[in-house]
């Protein structure tokens, strides 16, 4: 018996994956009322299993040509310069901040005791670099119902400590890019865009419309199961900016001063020819750190699944946004009978905006127990969130900087980071969802307010 090439046994097993995927994966079944509908789920077929065992028979394992053509791809749909694959879009949450730390930056470097305006209703982790680093976080209030920044108190938190903005899009709804970015720029300040809830958003600024993330000076994505994609694990940093994007990389491979990729040596030529700090003249360059920087990146398995829900990911986009929109519909369809919008504050897109949104983000008024509403949403089978931390200065980790009244700022009241934390809660809109799912999840709600 002939033996079979290397190649035609490769194609033997990917066309078994398909097969395997397409019998045990892909297997829908029409919805029933009370099925569970979770808040958010991974949406793939037999392309993304295929891409990953392809990688995995290579068994090169961490970064390689997969991650090379995922960053070239997403930086092409961003419309960007510079794109960076990292394991978690906290990491690249934490990438983004200790990039604005780099000596390379000078004067405009972020500082031990320098200051950082973002919001308290969010995610901890695009605070937690500020804070680990010795930077002081300065939490403004935000509005309801787009549930981001109020930039009415931007110029009152500003200090001259003040280095950067670092707020993220909540859940697919922007901030005012346009108000923000241009205090920014008025003070010469860093613009994080947190960008791991609205992969997809667009924004429309004196007539031009971009992508969300790259508007700011840095954005960062995540790609964990329930975000805009997956690849499992997964996150990106992105930037227009050659130093910045230096910066970035330098901080995700160690620390390391050489840019050469994995597993290539001396492409700039000059690997021991320089003299670095106080080491001695000639040191190998691939081991000579600039940073004190972490290895952060991702597997080529991670970026093989990336690349085939890339591809996907436009319609991801509009089924995200046919599904808020008709969920949105027929609450107010209801109204007319049950007094939705007297009971509960639907959502907003911010102006100038056209979201990809990453959940339908609801508010309950004076005489609507948000408990009740939610316990009976979850009894109906209807998976619920709340708008992550609420206010992250009430959790536990905030405890000793709280005792110290140091550490971090608060300026002004946080009432409606506040009523957020006792009155918000939100479903999920994402693509895999049906228009049976969406319509039970409307007449369930309308049912959870009107008891």
């Amino acid at each position: 018996m002939e033996q079979k090439t290397q190649q035609q046994a490769r194609e033997e097993i990917l066309n078994l994956v398909k097969e395997y995927c397409d019998t045990y994966h892909n297997v829908k079944k029409p919805f029933e009322e009370g099925q569970r509908i979770p808040y958010a789920s991974r949406v793939y077929d037999s392309v993304e299993m295929i891409n990953l065992v392809d990688s995995a028979l290579e068994f090169w394992l961490t970064s390689g040509r997969y991650t090379d053509r995922f960053e070239k791809e997403l930086a092409a749909y961003l419309g960007v310069r510079y794109c960076s694959l990292v394991n978690s879009g906290s990491s690249a949450n934490l990438i983004a901040f200790m990039a604005l730390t780099s000596p390379l930056l000078g004067d405009r470097a972020i500082r031990r005791g320098d200051e950082i305006i973002t919001v308290a209703a969010g995610f901890p982790t695009t605070v937690t670099p500020a804070i680990q680093y010795g930077a002081v976080p300065v939490f403004v209030d935000v509005t309801i119902p787009q549930y981001n920044i109020d930039i009415a108190m931007l110029e009152e938190a500003l200090s001259e400590k003040t280095k950067a903005v670092m707020i993220a899009h909540t859940l697919g709804n922007p901030f005012d890019l346009k108000y923000v970015s241009e205090f920014c720029k008025k003070h010469n300040l860093w613009l994080v865009e947190d960008n791991c809830d609205a992969l997809g958003t667009e924004y429309t600024i004196d007539g031009e419309t971009k992508l969300t993330g790259t508007v700011g000076d840095i954005g960062t994505s995540s790609f964990y199961p329930p975000h805009h994609m997956t690849m499992g694990e997964g996150g990106a940093v992105y930037t227009d900016n050659a130093l910045l994007n230096k910066c970035i990389r330098s901080f995700r491979d160690w620390g390391r001063d050489c840019v050469c990729p994995s597993g290539r040596d001396n492409l700039c030529g000059h690997r021991f020819d320089r003299q670095y700090g106080e080491l001695p003249p000639g040191y190998d360059h691939k081991y000579v750190y600039s940073h004190f920087g972490y290895n952060l990146k991702a597997t080529d398995m991670q970026a093989a699944v990336g690349c085939a829900q890339l591809e996907k990911f436009p319609s991801f986009v509009e089924r995200r946004r046919h599904n808020f929109d008709r969920l949105k519909a027929a609450l107010l369809a209801a109204d007319a009978t049950e007094h939705i919008t007297d009971k509960l504050i639907l959502p907003e897109a911010c102006e100038n905006s056209n979201p990809s949104w990453f959940g339908f983000l609801i508010t309950c008024k004076d005489g609507t127990d948000r408990n009740q509403v939610v316990r009976y949403m979850e009894d109906h089978g209807i998976q619920t969130r709340m708008l992550f931390a609420g206010n992250l200065t009430k959790h536990p980790c905030f405890d000793e900087m709280r005792k110290a009244k140091e550490g971090y700022r608060v300026v002004g009241e946080l009432k409606n980071t506040d009523r957020i934390m006792s009155d918000t809660f939100w479903i999920g809109v994402y693509p895999g969802m049906t228009d049976e799912m969406i319509d039970y999840m409307a007449r369930t709600l309308v049912e959870a307010v009107s008891k």
